[in-house]
């Protein structure tokens, strides 16, 4: 009697073509959303669910795979789309796709924080709509923007992201400090020779504060009112880890009131929604979490998850596992 394959079930298309996994079925949703009905039916008897970053898979969704589920592999760094916790009552391995989304992320993170600087899409939107031909002209005193060189960035999570990132800050002049749990000696050695400062201090000490943190219960809106009221007059704040970490009210209250230079956010709280103040302002620098959007980084993402799925049918140890 033939045994029955596994199935592989991806939740969205991916870069590079769909997915293979030797010896499995797949199945693939394609470009389009798919809604929730969709999603049980996609991943009804998979072995293992291939999920996006934008995909919640909670307690229903893993009782719709059924008791066959083995893994999930999420096509991302982060992993809090996923309900880890039933994950562990159940056996279930959780792996991600860490390396790939480093160079890509930090490439963005810092052209966020160059078009702030530099008032990138209030220069754009003023040179498309024609106003440059009404007003003639520009004085030297007209889009005036931020020099970098020399001053000083915050790095909020000191993981592979919060490296790269550094690292562009470095190139460009910048003195680096760094938030984290322990002492990073990586950062603290040539080439970056970095300092590590508590987040409070280093908030207040800084030009330019960029979060990389994880998105957990103690890192929820760990920039609030009161440490967003810490910044100086002309910081700006990057963030490409995930939106909640900041309170998206009270940073588009600091914006729109000039207490702070401005903003380059890639991530939101409530994803696709962006806070409504947010959008109207023309210091803050919005993309729709793109962090990893480089076409090599994200096809690198698609044979991570490969491998990932391919270890997990194995019976083996998935190399990039989480949970």
């Amino acid at each position: 009697m033939t045994q029955k394959q596994p199935i592989v079930a991806v939740t969205r298309a991916t870069p590079g073509g769909d997915l293979r996994v030797e010896g499995a079925e797949m199945r693939q949703f394609g470009d389009a959303k798919p809604t929730r009905q969709e999603l049980f039916e996609l991943v009804e008897g998979a072995s293992v669910i291939v999920s996006m970053f934008s995909d919640p898979v909670d307690r229903e969704l893993i009782d719709a795979a059924g008791e066959g589920l083995r893994g999930i592999c999420n096509f991302a760094v982060g992993f809090n789309n996923i309900d880890t916790e039933c994950c562990k009552e159940r056996g279930i391995v959780v792996a991600n796709t860490p390396d790939a989304v480093t160079e890509g992320t930090a490439n963005l993170g810092f052209m966020l924080l160059l078009a702030c600087a530099r008032r990138l899409v209030e220069s754009d939107r003023f040179t498309r709509s024609g106003a440059w031909v009404d007003h003639g002209p520009l004085s030297m005193s007209d889009f005036m923007g931020l020099e970098l060189t020399g001053r000083v960035i915050h790095i909020v999570g000191a993981g592979r992201i919060g490296y790269a990132m550094a690292q562009r800050a470095k190139a460009f002049g910048m003195d680096v400090i760094y938030t984290a749990r322990s002492q990073k000696i990586g950062f603290e050695i040539a080439p970056l020779s970095a300092r590590r400062a508590g987040l409070e201090e280093g908030l207040a000490m800084a030009d330019v504060v960029s979060i990389h943190t994880p998105l957990t219960p103690e890192t929820k809106h760990l920039l609030n009112r009161e440490r967003i009221g810490m910044l100086k007059p002309e910081a700006i704040v990057v963030n490409t880890s995930r939106g909640p970490t900041i309170d998206e009210a009270a940073l588009a209250e600091a914006c729109r009131e000039k207490r702070i230079w401005g903003a380059g956010l890639d991530v939101f709280e409530e994803e696709p929604r962006v806070h409504p103040e947010l959008v109207r302002l023309d210091n803050v620098v919005l993309t729709p979490h793109i962090g990893s959007a480089e076409r090599r980084w994200r096809e690198e993402m698609s044979r991570m998850c490969e491998q990932n799925a391919a270890a997990i049918l194995a019976g083996e140890e998935p190399p990039y596992r989480v949970v």
